[in-house]
């Protein structure tokens, strides 16, 4: 059995983070790791505390799993400060961890801002570089690029801007965007690919963000391509969200417990 790492916050509530990562490893038949690096107290209504886990308890988590349960793919999620930045860095140097999905979990889905402008600076200068595969939302590619994201055209943009600031692929996502149909935008750094969904009615999306990243990661740990492993996380995602437990009064999760499906290619053209 293939393993993978999660280095993300803890969800008291269950719907994202280290919780429906490992969930999402379980579905796709991958053994979940963690490294935990911030308790949080929360619920479908929102976060009533965090706790912060201290930087060299979160190096002891990666080196220990590492070392005797090495991740064939790990994925970061929330890092909270510069120095949980830094700190993670260079434990992947030094443990030389390898296909590598950088959820940037910057901004939130109510466009507030979740690190602070040092913190953001550390993951572009060093996590970006390393990354296999950056997955940020509209607000978060905004960051990272350094200027609005809006449309279709200004996603592929983003998408090359990121591969030119080191990472090897981007996938931008378009939920936050307007419209009847979600479109989800990935360069691998030959070609683009572009998935359009129609968007679902739906209060039940919390926890999309580390579902989608946790699936890509689970399948690079299966030794699936980057387009497949792409390809089955957006179906994933799309349908556990069609079939959501209509759990809490608020932005409720996903339902994590389907089986993994491929869907038809993308529409793709080299440019």
């Amino acid at each position: 059995m293939r393993t993978a790492l999660t280095i993300a916050g803890s969800d008291s509530g269950g719907g994202a983070g280290i919780q429906a990562d490992i969930r999402t490893f379980h579905a796709f038949g991958v053994f979940g790791t963690t490294a935990i690096t911030a308790i949080t107290a929360q619920n479908t209504l929102g976060v009533h505390g965090v706790h912060a886990i201290p930087a060299d308890i979160v190096r002891a988590q990666i080196l220990a799993v590492a070392d005797d349960l090495r991740p064939a793919a790990f994925k970061t999620g929330m890092l909270t400060t510069r120095e949980l930045v830094g700190v993670v860095a260079d434990a992947v140097i030094e443990s030389s961890l390898s296909n590598y999905v950088l959820d940037p979990v910057m901004v939130a889905s109510s466009g507030d801002r979740l690190l602070d402008a040092d913190a953001e600076r550390a993951v572009t200068e060093r996590l970006l570089p390393m990354a296999t595969l950056v997955t940020p939302n509209l607000g978060e590619a905004a960051v990272l690029v350094g200027e609005p994201v809006a449309g279709t055209a200004a996603m592929e943009a983003a998408a090359r801007h990121l591969v030119g600031m080191g990472a090897r692929a981007a996938l931008v996502k378009g939920g936050h965007m307007e419209g009847e149909e979600v479109v989800d935008i990935l360069f691998d750094g030959n070609r683009v690919h572009a998935w359009a969904r129609p968007r679902l009615a739906t209060r039940n999306t919390h926890g999309t963000g580390c579902t989608l990243s946790a699936a890509v990661t689970a399948g690079l740990a299966l030794g699936r391509t980057l387009l497949d492993a792409v390809e089955d996380a957006l179906d994933f995602v799309h349908r556990a969200i069609a079939s959501a437990p209509q759990l809490g009064a608020g932005h409720g999760p996903l339902n994590h417990f389907l089986e993994p499906r491929a869907r038809r290619r993308p529409t793709s053209a080299p440019r």
